[in-house]
């Protein structure tokens, strides 16, 4: 899907071609009491005449009865992942919610059989709108932005920019920035990354996140990275590993910085610094932003969850 791409048509553009009030078109067209034949005759050609498609969600919220949330998350042996899926589930269950979970690139499978999908769509975002044309989307820290969809995004420059100058304090001045690199360069979190450092007048070393120490150190002793920022967590705990291995210690030679926030950072030896945010902010945002995109709506839905820069003992 691109911003060419022909606009759904919304229960106000319904209402409009039929002549009558939101209010109506819902009840015509969930068959409920209170509106005589002729009108609701009308509000159905209006929709046939239109191809609108009112969304499971909008229904469930008519007639509260099975509302289904697909939730499309990564590889769930990574903790983070584990950690929002968990969130996710809490929260929809206190809204009577059922939850269907799926891998990245499932959506276009959810879009039949949910109410609305919430998560992490991946590269791979095409809806089958002919069969879906209103389903609620909301994407969680996107690569990029999707016309039509929902949007919780991540506020990283400020928490970046702190742990820049906490590094830099210290002492730092041959950082390296561990990212997942793709034809585009470097993620949105590694910009942020990168930018505070030149920001700060240094110059980072950008190399793909799973490199080893070896090929970041290089053959010149002594000339390798000062710092590591890690693409997340799970990389900042190998990074550590690989540290103690090569007889390095942290962080004295090298202090290492990782990105998630996980509960198990603080059970590594030496405690790993990282950027944080709050799963649980970034859960409520998502499902609040379902509801508003199940209804009329002008403009971007969008939320902003900020991260967090927590130095511990790796830094």
């Amino acid at each position: 899907m691109n911003a060419s791409a022909p606009r759904a048509a919304t229960i106000v553009d319904v209402a409009r071609v039929a002549g009558v009030s939101r209010q109506t078109v819902t009840r015509a067209l969930h068959d409920m009491p209170g509106i005589n034949a002729g009108t609701r005759e009308r509000v159905l050609a209006a929709a046939r005449e239109l191809n609108y498609h009112p969304s499971r969600f909008g229904r469930g919220l008519v007639k509260p009865a099975g509302r289904t949330l697909g939730l499309l998350v990564g590889d769930l042996t990574n903790p983070y992942y584990g950690e929002l899926a968990s969130t996710v589930l809490r929260l929809a269950a206190e809204r009577g919610w059922n939850v269907v979970m799926a891998e990245p690139g499932s959506l276009s499978d959810l879009a039949g059989a949910t109410d609305a999908v919430v998560g992490f769509t991946g590269s791979s975002i095409e809806v089958p709108r002919a069969g879906a044309p209103n389903l609620p989307v909301v994407e969680i820290d996107p690569p990029h932005d999707h016309p039509g969809h929902g949007r919780v995004e991540f506020e990283r420059a400020q928490a970046s920019r702190d742990a820049v100058s906490h590094l830099l304090a210290r002492g730092a001045r041959r950082p390296v920035v561990l990212d997942l690199l793709g034809p585009e360069g470097c993620s949105r979190r590694g910009r942020a990354f990168v930018e505070a450092f030149r920001d700060a007048g240094v110059e980072p070393a950008v190399a793909d996140r799973t490199s080893s120490w070896a090929d970041l150190a290089g053959d010149r002793p002594g000339a390798g990275p000062d710092a590591v920022v890690a693409f997340n967590d799970l990389e900042g705990f190998r990074v550590l590993r690989d540290l103690r291995t090569a007889g390095l210690r942290v962080p004295q030679d090298v202090r290492v910085v990782g990105v998630d926030g996980l509960a198990l950072g603080e059970f590594v030896a030496p405690r790993l610094s990282t950027l944080t945010i709050d799963l649980t902010e970034v859960a409520r945002a998502a499902l609040d932003l379902v509801v508003e995109l199940s209804g009329p709506r002008s403009g971007e839905a969008v939320r902003v969850v900020p991260h967090r820069f927590v130095a511990r003992d790796s830094t």
